[in-house]
């Protein structure tokens, strides 16, 4: 039980100290993604998709230099085809390559000037919706961008996110990795 206390005390105790450095926040934007497919799957027909991207952040002061970074946010991704047949399958169901996914960013943030920072870190990826029937649940990313205060409060920022691994379920008989461009208008609370 004093063990259980003190681990608690702690938990809060660092809540207290991050909550004295803190920021909160919303951002979206627009993505424009598109699938990495690899080679020999690469003369599957795909576009690039416009999607949109929402989702909330907190920033907490590590130092002067860095700031630690986790959000959430909803984020249509994908290409654009909503007919993908599943190539040397019997199966002929049509399928959507559109992805939407809950995602988790947790970034490291480095202030380069009072208006600039530069932002680096991974991301987890969940599947959105049940019937993403090829996609699978749960994928990572990497994650880079560039922030600009506008003032201080609202910001513009720019992020490229790679997938690190296949997002399609190992089923389905080939594989491609994510590719996002967003660029978002966000507010600090």
């Amino acid at each position: 039980m004093k063990k259980t206390i003190l681990f608690f005390t702690l938990i809060l105790a660092s809540f207290y100290g991050f909550s004295q450095n803190s920021v909160y926040g919303v951002r979206a934007g627009i993505n424009i993604s598109d699938l990495d497919f690899e080679d020999q799957y690469d003369n599957i027909p795909h576009t690039h998709r416009n999607g949109f991207m929402i989702g909330f952040f907190a920033e907490y002061k590590l130092s002067n230099l860095i700031d630690i970074a986790p959000e959430i946010q909803y984020s249509a991704e994908g290409s654009k085809e909503e007919d993908f047949m599943i190539p040397n399958s019997e199966d002929d169901t049509k399928y959507s390559l559109r992805t939407n996914f809950i995602q988790l960013p947790v970034l490291l943030k480095f202030n380069l000037s009072n208006n600039f920072a530069l932002a680096v870190g991974p991301q987890v990826s969940l599947k959105a919706h049940k019937f993403e029937d090829l996609v699978n649940n749960i994928t990572f990313s990497g994650v880079a961008g560039i922030d600009y205060m506008l003032t201080d409060e609202f910001f513009l920022d720019f992020r490229y996110k790679y997938g690190l691994q296949n997002i399609f379920d190992d089923e389905v008989g080939f594989e491609a990795k994510g590719n996002t461009m967003q660029i978002g208008f966000g507010v600090k609370f």
